[in-house]
């Protein structure tokens, strides 16, 4: 019996009806085992910088309280995969969330699990290259990349405005120290604090007029070292360095006195308590 051959526009007519009823199953799918009759992903299948394997739900519920996520944030996970992460930050946490995934059919099976789960209002899953995607707005980034990717993405994140959170499943970032590290049986988590950049020399000035100081900061990454003072300095104690948050201990005229402040716009708003606990509001600006 011999097979009539189809013409080309039989079968671009036929490919859109397969594609028409595939869109059609994702809009109205109501679970994930609907979603996977559209695309089922395999642990362990080839992505473009990695291989994709699930993050189980506790580590997911760990990264997000220990980047303190809430309802006012905006969460990136790059390398979204199924979006498991995006969808948490949204249902669990109540945070409005964007997941970055450079395979295209994962991409829409995260976005078909996204109407699934019933967060379309606060979650979306773009397809894209998370090194070419802005994600400068966001205040919680998530990754379960590899080192050398994280290490690519570090110059990107430590730009970004000091006090955004960085959480990492199982990788770490080289030299940069995490603020915190978590380990239990269900895998290893860390957490970055963006710094702010304070190194450098910072004349301090009370508000209201008065003597002046000045602070010599060297700076790696959150570590901070320096001294204060000027043709007879002497070195800084407890230096610490919080995202936008500046602690500083140095010995005054008043025995031990200690420097609080916030660095925002390039000068730091700072409140220094003396050895007899006077408090002092000082501006700090950089030379």
């Amino acid at each position: 019996m011999r097979r009539k051959k189809l013409s080309g526009s039989v079968v671009v007519a036929i490919s859109g009806v397969m594609l028409l009823a595939s869109s059609l199953v994702q809009a109205q799918a109501q679970t994930r085992a609907e979603c996977e009759t559209i695309y089922k992903p395999q642990t362990g299948q080839a992505g473009k910088d990695v291989i994709w394997v699930p993050t189980n739900d506790a580590l997911v519920e760990r990264m997000l309280r220990m980047a303190k996520v809430t309802s006012s944030d905006l969460v990136y996970d790059l390398g979204a995969g199924d979006g498991k992460i995006a969808i948490a930050a949204a249902k669990k946490f109540g945070a409005t969330s964007v997941g970055v995934e450079y395979n295209p059919d994962m991409a829409k099976f995260a976005q078909c699990l996204v109407k699934a789960e019933g967060v379309s209002d606060k979650t979306r899953v773009i397809q894209g290259d998370i090194f070419e995607t802005d994600f400068s707005a966001a205040t919680v980034v998530t990754l379960y990349l590899l080192p050398e990717l994280n290490l690519k993405l570090r110059p990107t994140l430590l730009k970004m405005k000091p006090g955004t959170r960085v959480v990492s499943h199982s990788f770490l970032m080289d030299d940069w120290e995490p603020d915190e590290r978590s380990t239990t049986d269900d895998g290893y988590a860390y957490l970055w604090i963006v710094p702010a950049q304070v190194d450098g020399t910072w004349t301090f000035t009370p508000e209201g007029g008065g003597e002046k100081f000045i602070v010599q900061l060297d700076q790696t990454f959150q570590q901070l070292k320096g001294t204060v003072g000027g043709a007879a300095t002497k070195s800084l104690t407890g230096a610490k360095l919080n995202g936008p948050e500046i602690e500083l201990g140095f010995i005054g005229d008043r025995g031990t006195s200690q420097l609080k402040g916030i660095v925002n716009a390039g000068r730091i708003e700072a409140t220094v308590t003396d050895g007899s606990n006077k408090q002092t509001r000082y501006i700090g600006t950089r030379s």
